[in-house]
């Protein structure tokens, strides 16, 4: 009897001390109703900060560059970012993000949103020499944000963007990847993260960045981000944008090519921004270690 106290005194103590070392769960940004939002949209998203972000990988799309496959992660992530606007009204909240899309998808979706009362920002390429042509759309909507997600989830539904995480046969098996994602970050350095193959890593600006007049955080668009993922053969593929002040711009451009770093767009992602940002493209394929430390000399550029 007194053993079986014992133990059970030994369990309540392990859990509590396991509790006590799990993390609270992040807490639901001010003025959003997440489960809402959920709700409206047929998918969940993830709390980053004051920020909630939803992501639509075109996982329906086989794309190719130059004979490098492109994984979803990698450069065919459509997302939206909820946030509360700040204003304190049940209709303060906005929404950013960006739409991959094929050219016979555009405009249904644009002419949705714009029933929506949604705005369009830009529409443009982010890769070069990509089989199918791909525009990616950004876009800006302020309301309710259970409206919001009401909205967007139509005007998704005229493209065939999935909504819903696709679930992968149980007997699949998991293709063995060989991304030296030790190797990159350590040339590179930054610390990122690896998904589903792909590893990402970012560098925020110092600057306060608002458009609309809201303050947008990184995570909303506003760091330079950098994927890269296996091209096969020992080589990897990265992509992704440096977002700058004008005057980087060309220096930036001037390192990215020293480096054999292709560039794919030069263009803006928002209207009424402050500061005034540009948005360098790029896209490289080669060996792991030169092309990061390519990518590190043009962050060097930019302001930190």
């Amino acid at each position: 009897m007194r053993r079986a106290s014992i133990v059970l005194l030994c369990a309540v103590a392990l859990l509590a001390i396991a509790r006590a070392q799990t993390p609270p769960p992040p807490k639901a940004p001010s003025g959003l109703d997440v489960v809402a939002i959920d709700r409206a949209m047929g998918k969940s998203g993830t709390i980053l900060g004051d920020v909630y972000k939803i992501s639509f990988p075109r996982t329906d799309l086989s794309v190719t560059v130059g004979g490098v496959k492109v994984k979803a992660g990698f450069a065919l992530g459509s997302w939206a970012a909820f946030k509360s606007a700040g204003d304190g009204s049940a209709a303060g909240a906005i929404v950013h993000g960006d739409l991959v899309l094929l050219d016979s998808e555009l405009n249904a979706v644009i002419s949705s949103l714009q029933q929506h009362d949604f705005q369009i920002t830009a529409i443009h390429n982010h890769l070069i020499n990509e089989t199918p042509a791909l525009m990616y759309m950004h876009y800006w909507g302020q309301g309710n944000a259970v409206t919001l997600a009401q909205s967007l989830k139509d005007a998704l539904g005229h493209s065939k963007t999935p909504i819903a995480a696709a679930v992968a046969p149980a007997a699949a098996a998991t293709p063995a990847d060989d991304l030296p994602a030790d190797v990159i970050q350590a040339a590179i350095g930054i610390k990122g993260t690896v998904s589903n193959g792909v590893l990402t890593v970012s560098q925020a600006r110092p600057e306060t960045i608002q458009m609309m007049g809201v303050t947008l955080p990184p995570s909303m668009g506003m760091a330079t981000a950098i994927n890269f993922q296996s091209a096969g053969s020992g080589k990897v593929a990265a992509t992704g944008d440096f977002v700058m002040v004008a005057d980087e711009v060309n220096t930036v451009a001037r390192t990215l090519r020293q480096h054999d770093i292709e560039i794919a767009a030069l263009h803006n992602h928002m209207l009424h921004g402050s500061p005034e940002l540009y948005f360098m493209h790029f896209w490289a394929v080669g060996d792991a270690g030169t092309i990061a430390s390519g990518l590190k000399a043009a962050l060097a550029e930019v302001k930190r």
